[in-house]
C-alpha cells in the first residue's frame, strides 16, 4: 500500500468509526417486525454515507423481503470489478439487562467496540466505508456494493434481489466481509461453512387436555412423546444420530479445548459432547439443536396432561452434503421415531446451502498477501460452524466469478450473544487489507 493511501485510510478511521456508532445505534432487528422501521432507516443512513463518498449509482432495493442497499462505481477501462458484501441488519438482543452496556448504544472500552452489530455484520459496513474514503471516491478498479439487509433471518429474497439485480450485482470476485478470524491479531480466510435447514415439529396425542390423576399412566402426555422423540436425534456420546447425513473432512488445525472452553464459559462439569477433534465436530460434521419449545409455561400449569406440544430444530448441515437432501433425512427421522403411537406434524422452515470455497484463485492469492501484509502474519485457512447460505447462492448466480471471506470477528466477539463486540485493532487491519486487496487487483487486471 503506498505512504499516501495509507494516511488517507487512517484520516478517515476516526469519522467512520463514528459512523459506525451510530450505525450501531440503529436498532435494525430484521426478524421483529416492530424494528421494520429500524431497518430501513439504516439502509437509507449507509445509503447516504454512499452518496456523500460519490458513489454515482446508489439504491435501496427491495424484491419482497427486507431493504437491501445496492449501489456500484463503474472500472475504469480494462479493470476488474468486486462486489463487497456485508449485512445491515442484526440479531435480536435476548435480556437487555444482561448487557454491560445498552445493545444499541456503541461504547468504545479496552480496545473494543461494544453494541448489537459492531462486529456481526456493521463492522463490515464500516470497513467497506473507510476503504471507499481512503480512495475518494474514486477506487481504482469497479467497485459494487451489496449492503444486505435480512442476512439473520436466513436472506430469504436473496435470490430475488440477484435475479432482479443481476447487472448490478455482477463481478470477477466477491469479497464477503461476515465472517470469523482465527483469534484476535491472527486473521483467517474461511474456506468452509455448514449449511442449515430447520423445521417445527409437533407432537400430539390427545384431543383435548385431560385430569392427570384419572388418566395419568395409561395415557401418554404429548409434552412427555416430544422429549422422548427430541432425545433420539442424538446418540449417547452427543454425536448426531440422523441416518444419512453427511460427513466431511476438516481442515488440519489445532484448536485446543482450553481455548474452547474460553470461548464459550461452559459451566463447570458440563462435558463435551461428540467424537472426533474439535474443528471436525465444530466445521464438518452435522449439529442438531433444539432452539425453542411451545408448550404450557410452568406459571400456568395445572394437573393436565398436556394434549399437543411443539420445539423448532435446528440442523447444521456439513460441507459436502446438500441441504435439502440434509432436511429430508431429518423429518424421516422425527417422523419415523416416536414412541407410543404419537402423531408427528412437521412444519418445513429454512434451507441454506453448506460451502466450500476455493482459496487459489487470483482474488485469494491477493487477499493472503494483503491480510499477511496488514496483520504482520499469513491468514489461517479455516472452516466455521456457522453458515453464510448466500455464498452459495452468489456461486451459483454468477458461474465464474472468485468468492473470497474475510473477517472483523474473532471467537471472543460474541455475535448473536449478549455484549457483542468487535476488536478496534482488527478492525482497521481488516481496512488496510481490503483497501490492499483492491489496490492488489488493480495491478492483476483478471
Amino acid at each position: 500500500m503506498s505512504d499516501e493511501l495509507l494516511t488517507r485510510l487512517d484520516a478517515v478511521l476516526p469519522r467512520t468509526l463514528d459512523d459506525l456508532k451510530a450505525l450501531v445505534a440503529i436498532p435494525s432487528v430484521s426478524s421483529q417486525p416492530e424494528h421494520a422501521d429500524d431497518v430501513q432507516a439504516s439502509a437509507e443512513q449507509v445509503a447516504a454515507w454512499l452518496r456523500e463518498i460519490g458513489c454515482p449509482d446508489v439504491a435501496i432495493v427491495r424484491e419482497g423481503g427486507q431493504p437491501a442497499v445496492v449501489a456500484s462505481f463503474p472500472a475504469p477501462d480494462g479493470q476488474p470489478t468486486v462486489c463487497l458484501y456485508a449485512h445491515h441488519d442484526v440479531q435480536p438482543t435476548g435480556d437487555v439487562a444482561r448487557w454491560t452496556t445498552p445493545p444499541f448504544q456503541a461504547d468504545e472500552r479496552d480496545g473494543r467496540l461494544w453494541g448489537r452489530g459492531a462486529a456481526d455484520d456493521k463492522g463490515g459496513v464500516g470497513v467497506h466505508l473507510a476503504v471507499l474514503r481512503a480512495f475518494e471516491g474514486r477506487p481504482p478498479i469497479g467497485v459494487r456494493l451489496f449492503i444486505e439487509g435480512e442476512e439473520e433471518i436466513g436472506s430469504p429474497s436473496l435470490r430475488a434481489i440477484m435475479d432482479a439485480h443481476h447487472d448490478q450485482l455482477v463481478a470477477d470476485v466477491f469479497i464477503i466481509a461476515d465472517s470469523g478470524n482465527w483469534n484476535v491479531g491472527a486473521p483467517a480466510l474461511t474456506t468452509t461453512l455448514r449449511g442449515v435447514t430447520d423445521c417445527v415439529v409437533e407432537v400430539s396425542t390427545l384431543d383435548h387436555g385431560l385430569h392427570s390423576g384419572e388418566f395419568g399412566g395409561l395415557v401418554p402426555d404429548a409434552l412427555t412423546c416430544l422429549c422422548r422423540l427430541l432425545a433420539t436425534l442424538h446418540d449417547e456420546r452427543g454425536n448426531v444420530a440422523v441416518a444419512g447425513l453427511v460427513h466431511s473432512q476438516a481442515a488440519d488445525v489445532e484448536y485446543p479445548l482450553d481455548r474452547l472452553q474460553h470461548e464459550t464459559d461452559k459451566l463447570d462439569g458440563v462435558e463435551w459432547i461428540g467424537d472426533g477433534s474439535v474443528v471436525q465436530r465444530n466445521w464438518n460434521a452435522p449439529s442438531i439443536s433444539v432452539l425453542a419449545i411451545d408448550t404450557t409455561r410452568i406459571a400456568d400449569a395445572s394437573n393436565t396432561l398436556i394434549p399437543a406440544a411443539k420445539a423448532k430444530v435446528s440442523l447444521r448441515v456439513a460441507p459436502g452434503d446438500d441441504a435439502e437432501h440434509a432436511a429430508q433425512m431429518l423429518h424421516r427421522h422425527l417422523m419415523t421415531h416416536a414412541q407410543w403411537g404419537a402423531q408427528v406434524k412437521i412444519s418445513d422452515g429454512s434451507v441454506g446451502q453448506p460451502s466450500t470455497i476455493a482459496v487459489d484463485g487470483p482474488g485469494a492469492r491477493a487477499a493472503i498477501d494483503a491480510i499477511t501484509q496488514a496483520w504482520g502474519v499469513a491468514p489461517v485457512m479455516m472452516g466455521m460452524g456457522g453458515s453464510i447460505p448466500m455464498i452459495s447462492d452468489f456461486q451459483q448466480a454468477f458461474p465464474g466469478c472468485e468468492v473470497v471471506v474475510t473477517a472483523v470477528a474473532d471467537p471472543t466477539s460474541r455475535a448473536h450473544s449478549l455484549d457483542e463486540s468487535v476488536d478496534l485493532d482488527d478492525w482497521r487491519k481488516a481496512a488496510i487489507a481490503e483497501a490492499l486487496l483492491i489496490e492488489a487487483l488493480a495491478q492483476e487486471k483478471l
